[in-house]
C-alpha cells in the first residue's frame, strides 16, 4: 500500500492559486492529448489560476506551446510555457556559455534540434572530434543503441570538452514504452569521463524562471502536476513545493507495490492522483 492521500482536480483548484504542469505523461504522450487533459487546462484558467507548463524539453517553450496548439489545446489555457530549454538559455545568457559563441559544437538530438547551439551562436559539428562544447537535448535511443552513442562522444569526453544537458529525463515514453532518454545520454557522458552541466527538473533554475513569471508566489500557493518521481516529484521537493503524481505516463505500467519500492523522503509526492482531468 501507498500511504499517498489521492487527490482530484476539484481539490487542486480549491488548495491552490498556481498550477506547474508537466507536458509529456500528464497532458499527451506521442500520440496526442491524453482523454480530459484540454477540457482540464481551460478549467483551470477558467476559475483564476496561474499555469505555466513545464517541461523537460530541449526545444523553447514558443516551440512546444505551437506544438501542443496542434493537438487541440488552446494557447489561453496556459499563461506560460517554459523549458530545461529556455532555462539554459537564461542562465547562459546571463553567466556565458562555457565557450565563446563561435565555438564548434555538437549537439546530440531528435530529429534536427539545434536550437540552444543556435541561441548561443555556436557553429555545428557533427565529429566530437572536433567539438568545443556538447549539448544533449535529446536522442533516438528507442532506436538507436546506447553503444552508438558511446563511441560517438568518447572522442569528447577523453578531452574532457564540457557537456550541457538541455533535458534530463532518463527515460522517456516512445510509441507506448519506455525508452531511454536524454538524460541517460548525458550521464554516459558522464561515466565516459566528461563533464555536464544539467538544466531542467529536477534541477533549480527551471523552478525559479517559472516563480518569476508567476510574480513570485509564496510557494505554499504553488503545487507541480507530473509523472516523474525523479524529476516532477523531486524538482517540486527540491524547491520546497509540492507535487501531484499522475499515474498516467512513465509510470503507467507499474504496480502500486512497485511505485511504492521508488518513493523515499525526497522522492515523495504530496498527493496522487489517477490522471489529469
Amino acid at each position: 500500500m501507498i500511504d499517498i492521500p489521492t487527490t482530484t482536480l476539484l481539490d487542486l483548484i480549491a488548495r491552490y492559486d498556481v498550477f506547474f504542469i508537466d507536458q509529456f505523461g500528464v497532458l499527451r504522450d506521442d500520440e496526442g492529448a491524453y482523454r480530459g487533459a484540454i477540457e482540464a487546462l481551460r478549467r483551470l484558467k477558467a476559475m483564476g489560476k496561474a499555469v505555466v507548463i513545464l517541461s523537460n524539453s530541449g526545444r523553447s517553450g514558443d516551440y512546444n506551446a505551437k506544438r501542443l496548439s496542434r493537438i487541440g489545446f488552446v494557447r489561453d489555457s496556459f499563461d506560460h510555457f517554459v523549458t530545461s530549454g529556455d532555462a539554459a538559455y537564461a542562465v547562459l545568457s546571463r553567466q556565458g556559455p562555457p565557450v565563446p559563441p563561435g565555438s564548434n559544437c555538437l549537439t546530440i538530438s531528435s530529429g534536427d534540434d539545434r536550437n540552444l547551439a543556435e541561441r548561443l551562436g555556436m557553429r555545428t559539428v557533427e565529429d566530437a572530434a572536433k567539438a568545443d562544447l556538447v549539448v544533449i537535448s535529446g536522442g533516438e535511443a528507442e532506436t538507436v543503441p546506447m553503444e552508438f552513442y558511446a563511441e560517438m562522444l568518447r572522442p569528447a569526453a577523453e578531452r574532457r570538452i564540457p557537456a550541457i544537458c538541455t533535458n534530463p529525463d532518463i527515460h522517456k515514453l516512445a510509441g507506448g514504452t519506455i525508452a531511454a532518454g536524454a538524460g541517460s545520454i548525458a550521464q554516459l557522458y558522464e561515466r565516459l569521463g566528461g563533464p555536464v552541466r544539467w538544466f531542467g527538473k529536477p534541477f533549480g533554475d527551471i523552478y525559479e524562471q517559472a516563480l518569476q513569471l508567476s510574480g513570485n508566489p509564496a510557494r505554499v500557493n504553488v503545487v507541480c502536476i507530473g509523472d516523474s518521481i525523479d524529476h516532477d516529484v523531486l524538482g517540486a521537493s527540491r524547491s520546497g513545493l509540492d507535487s501531484v503524481l499522475v499515474r498516467t505516463g512513465i509510470l503507467a505500467q507499474f504496480s502500486a507495490e512497485e511505485l511504492g519500492g521508488m518513493l523515499t523522503k525526497d522522492r515523495r509526492p504530496t498527493f496522487m492522483m489517477a490522471a489529469f482531468r
